[in-house]
Order: structure tokens, then C-alpha cells, then sequence
């Protein structure tokens, strides 16, 4: 498998995967409480993240090399916080597919503007008519599923 295959591939999963994590931890979140919830994935993720450094690169050392870094680059982390926070959270009051469909209308809103502007050391990409329709298109869809 090619890596473009095998990227595209991942992409698919993780879309598909996000889906499923809205609705589990808007479930666990329910039962539990909200910032629970996401305490307990935050550790699970920490701690399956630690094993897979172990297995595969036999070391913890990435977590030393990643804290040399520029501190902007660490607010990844931050982020992935705030999504499953916010999925935690937003899932339960306004339905998986709004979550879903927001949240990707936002990442894709976002996603335009680092091409766009070369963001975070990324190569710039235009702005080009279809993607604005597409854009458009997909808020349209987003805010279409906050519909009951």
C-alpha cells in the first residue's frame, strides 16, 4: 500500500472512528460526569500512547524530545483536550451527527485558513472557488443538522 493509500485510508478510519467517539463518550459523560469522562480518556490515551512508545520505539524518550519543541507546537495537545470535551459535552445536547457535522465544518473552516495562509510553517494553498462553494456547502449541512 502506498503512503498516499495508506494515509487516505487512516483519514477514513479516524472520520469513522471520531463518529463512534462522539456518541461512547457522550454516553460516558452522561454517567459519569463531563470533565470525568474526559479525565479518564485523557489518561487511557496517555497510557496507551506511553505503551506504543515502549513497543515500538522501545523508549520514552519522545516525551523529552517533544518538550524541546516550540511551546506553540505542544497546544496540539490542548486541542485534542478541547475535542473531546467538547464532543463530551456538545454529543448528548445537540445529537452525534450535529456534533459531527459541526465539528468537521469547523475543522475544514480552519483547515482552508492554515492552507491559505501557510499557518504554522504548512505550504500555502489557494483558496480557490471550489473550495470556498465547498465550504459554504458544508456549513450549510452543519448547521442543517442542529434540525430535529
Amino acid at each position: 500500500m502506498s503512503g498516499s493509500a495508506l494515509a487516505t485510508a487512516l483519514a477514513v478510519s479516524a472520520g469513522i472512528a471520531g463518529s463512534v467517539q462522539v456518541a461512547l463518550m457522550s454516553r460516558l459523560g452522561e454517567r459519569i460526569g463531563v470533565l470525568q469522562a474526559l479525565a479518564f480518556s485523557t489518561l487511557l490515551t496517555a497510557a496507551l500512547a506511553a505503551v506504543g512508545l515502549l513497543v515500538v520505539r522501545r523508549s520514552l524518550a519522545g516525551y523529552e524530545r517533544a518538550l524541546h519543541q516550540p511551546w506553540w507546537m505542544l497546544l496540539g495537545g490542548v486541542m485534542g483536550l478541547l475535542i473531546v470535551f467538547t464532543v463530551t459535552y456538545a454529543g448528548p445536547r445537540i445529537g452525534v451527527a450535529a456534533t459531527v457535522g459541526i465539528l468537521i465544518a469547523g475543522q475544514l473552516a480552519m483547515g482552508a485558513a492554515i492552507d491559505r495562509f501557510g499557518l504554522f510553517g504548512v505550504d500555502r494553498v489557494a483558496l480557490s472557488w471550489p473550495r470556498v462553494v465547498g465550504l459554504v456547502l458544508l456549513g450549510l449541512g452543519a448547521v442543517l443538522t442542529l434540525r430535529r
